[in-house]
């Protein structure tokens, strides 16, 4: 699309991710209202034809489209017009009513209980076509996992998408049309982009926020060598877990320690910006395929059928409470998930993720750009680790069902038994990521308690700031986290909207 004429508008939004995409869709409900949507990526535009095949493919994990691809894998996202809903794995879970009412109560505010979120978990599976996975896709080993699963007790959910309960086994509904990735700039955009009140400026990156006391004057965009501003009566942040923190910490708010150490000056004190980042560590119990797996996988890639993981456990650790999970287990077969795929090599295994971390990280600037340290396994208690470690032992007892162990063979455990310092570090250099960062820009009423926003998503101490992405989320959900950020994005776009009448 061509480049904004305009430089004041009503409302400015800061990222086309998931949230952006919702944000602006909602905004153009709204007659008159004056728009733009700022993202540092492509728009590769409305018509599908234009964009990239890969992205395209909801069978693949595309790694064009990436903050930093050379940075280490558990800082990636999407940097695109419909951020990581281009590049992830198409999933879509949801977590446990305790996880959304936790929230709730610690925003101080009943709109994000799972009861109040239950419409817009619904509209957004709408919007993205979210739909099972065909009996055509089922592979082999995707198969033998629900039946092994189940051989051990988890029962069947239907519908992983919806509000369940407890322990069980299912396959997740993926954004889709047939394979084509249904990403948050089709399932959102397609019909306000029309240029009508909604300007879309792409491949330009937010420097920093101007204000004057508690007001947002205006932001500083990087522009073709250049800083443009553009003014605007409100500004929403929704750069995901790792860039709104950025965009306010280069505005100068923040800890003011941290800030002085990083080469800001400090102009606002908000001391959560940037803290209590949280994520689903994960780690591999690693398998071998036999022929007949080779071939059963062979065959179904041939037909253009092979996604690489189809299934997951929602699983019980030793320290879980009572009627909740705190663990997804992933069997997967198919191409690897780093470096170049080769037809007829797989990758086989089964990934144990902690899905209710309690250790929090950080995310720093270095260079003005955002330097994230999920800080794995620091809780002092050590239940991190404990989940990890169950998990392990989760995955072994599903890996030696008849139904896995006619397939694939145990090569690699895991060794999370040294509780040394030692030991921990070198753990944390083998956890993989489910790429679910969150809690950067928490929600919740008092500052000095950490909270950056309160239960409307408005960033304390200014008066038309507001932040309404995966950074609000106060903990990980026990989910994959698209379905959630869509949700609340959702939620706290109504009251946003309506006082901008």
């Amino acid at each position: 699309m061509p480049a904004p004429q305009h430089s004041s508008y009503d409302l400015i939004i800061v990222g086309g991710g998931v949230a952006g995409c919702v944000l602006a869709a909602a905004a153009r409900q709204l007659p008159g209202l004056s728009v733009l949507l700022i993202e540092a990526g492509p728009d590769y535009g409305p018509d599908r034809d234009g964009w990239p095949a890969g992205i395209l493919d909801a069978r693949e994990l595309p790694r064009d489209d990436l903050w930093n691809p050379a940075a280490p894998p558990n800082t990636w996202c999407g940097r695109v017009l419909g951020g990581s809903s281009c590049i992830n794995g198409c999933w879509h879970t949801w977590g446990s009513d305790a996880d959304y009412d936790e929230w709730a109560e610690l925003a101080g505010t009943p709109a994000l209980t799972a009861a109040a979120l239950e419409p817009y978990r619904g509209a957004a599976l709408d919007r993205l076509r979210v739909r099972p996975v065909a009996e055509e896709e089922i592979s082999a080993f995707s198969a033998a996992g629900v039946s092994g699963a189940q051989r051990l007790g988890y029962p069947f959910v239907e519908d992983l998408a919806a509000r369940t309960a407890g322990a069980g086994v299912g396959m997740p509904p993926i954004n889709a049309v047939g394979d084509l990735r249904w990403n948050a700039a089709f399932g959102y955009l397609d019909g306000p982009r029309d240029g009508k009140g909604l300007d879309i400026l792409a491949g330009s990156q937010v420097q920093r926020l101007e204000f004057s006391g508690g007001t947002v004057t205006g932001v500083l965009v990087n522009q073709d060598g250049g800083l443009r501003r553009f003014s605007a009566g409100t500004v929403v942040l929704a750069a995901g877990a790792f860039g709104s923190p950025a965009v306010l910490m280069r505005s100068g708010i923040g800890d003011p320690r941290r800030l002085a150490a990083d080469g800001v000056s400090p102009a606002h004190e908000l001391p959560g910006v940037g803290a209590n980042l949280s994520d689903h560590p994960g780690v591999t119990l690693r398998l071998a395929a036999s022929d007949r797996l080779r071939d059963a996988l062979a065959e179904i890639e041939g037909r253009g059928k092979l996604y690489a993981s189809q299934v997951a456990v929602k699983a019980a650790s030793s320290v879980c409470p009572a009627g909740q999970w705190d663990l997804h287990l992933l069997p997967t077969a198919g191409a690897p998930l780093f470096g170049t795929p080769v037809p007829g090599q797989y990758e086989v295994g089964i990934t144990a993720f902690g899905m209710k971390q309690r250790s929090r990280g950080t995310v720093r600037l270095r260079d003005g750009e955002p330097v994230p340290d999920q800080n794995y396994l620091s809780d002092p208690d050590g239940t991190d680790l404990q989940v990890l470690a169950d998990g392990v032992e989760l995955a072994r007892e599903l890996a030696g069902t008849p139904e896995l162990a006619g397939l694939a063979t145990v090569v690699e455990v895991p060794d999370l038994t040294d509780r040394s310092p030692a030991g921990l570090a070198r753990v944390r250099t083998t956890l993989g990521t489910y790429w679910h960062p969150v809690g950067t820009c928490a929600l919740g009423p008092d500052p000095a308690q950490g909270a950056v926003v309160d239960g409307r998503g408005r960033v304390h101490g200014f008066d038309n700031l507001v932040i309404a992405d995966a950074s609000v989320l106060p903990s990980t959900p026990r989910a994959n986290t698209q379905l959630s950020v869509l949700a609340v994005a959702s939620a706290l776009a109504g009251p946003l909207v309506a006082g901008l009448r």
